[in-house]
């Protein structure tokens, strides 16, 4: 029997596809904890270069996006759409009917 790939390495890989990114921040907000979502996007962003490059592309400190991105985290809602923007996603809002 082959060597499987390790759970992380896989799903970095398939964070890449911004369809499979986008499923699994959406499956993220379903949680009751929207710290979920914060680690969630911390994925994406490893896949997407990491934080460093994230910081890069937002103008955005480095450390900062660190603590914002961890569990303890609270983003502003302009950061959140700069590092969304930065990862090639957008935000959007339904109706909750």
């Amino acid at each position: 029997m082959g060597r499987s790939k390790s759970y992380k390495k896989s799903l970095t890989e398939r964070l890449k596809n911004p369809k499979d990114a986008a499923a699994y921040l959406n499956a993220a907000l379903e949680d009751e904890d929207l710290r979920v979502f914060l680690v969630a996007l911390r994925d994406v962003a490893e896949a997407h270069g990491g934080i460093s490059y994230i910081a890069k592309e937002t103008y955005l400190n480095r450390e900062s996006l660190y603590r914002t991105l961890s569990l303890q985290g609270n983003p502003t809602i302009m950061n959140l759409f700069l590092m969304l923007d930065a990862l090639g996603l957008e935000l959007n809002v339904k109706a909750a009917i």
